[in-house]
């Protein structure tokens, strides 16, 4: 169950935001290798960062999944979500970062029970 989510100090209006989720979401299941009827993605925008001590546009990713990620696919997604949030909402690559969490299935709920 890949689950992204997105922080952007950049706002994001609804079609945008529907966009940004269409795009992640068909990018990490093809990358990943898991269905996309698995993956979930939010984004929140508008939200006050900083970084290298500039407000200029950037955003922050944490990718969650149970298998599927790992250093030989890690880049992949890195390099995909940072073309798709550059292309739609004009944060530089060098503007933004993605944390990956390999989580084991028992510590992760779904429909009232575990993996």
């Amino acid at each position: 169950m890949p689950q992204l989510s997105l922080t952007t100090n950049v706002p994001v209006d609804a079609v945008v935001a529907s966009d940004i989720i269409k795009d992640c979401s068909k990018a990490l299941a093809r990358i990943i290798g898991k269905p996309e009827s698995y993956v979930m993605v939010s984004i929140n925008g508008s939200v006050p960062m900083s970084f290298a001590a500039s407000e200029e546009p950037a955003a922050y990713g944490v990718l969650m999944s149970i298998g599927g990620i790992g250093p030989g696919v890690n880049g992949k997604l890195s390099a995909a979500l940072a073309e798709i949030l550059e292309t739609k909402l004009s944060v530089s690559r060098s503007r933004f970062y993605v944390k990956f969490d390999d989580v084991k299935g028992f510590n992760l709920g779904f429909n009232g029970s575990t993996f």
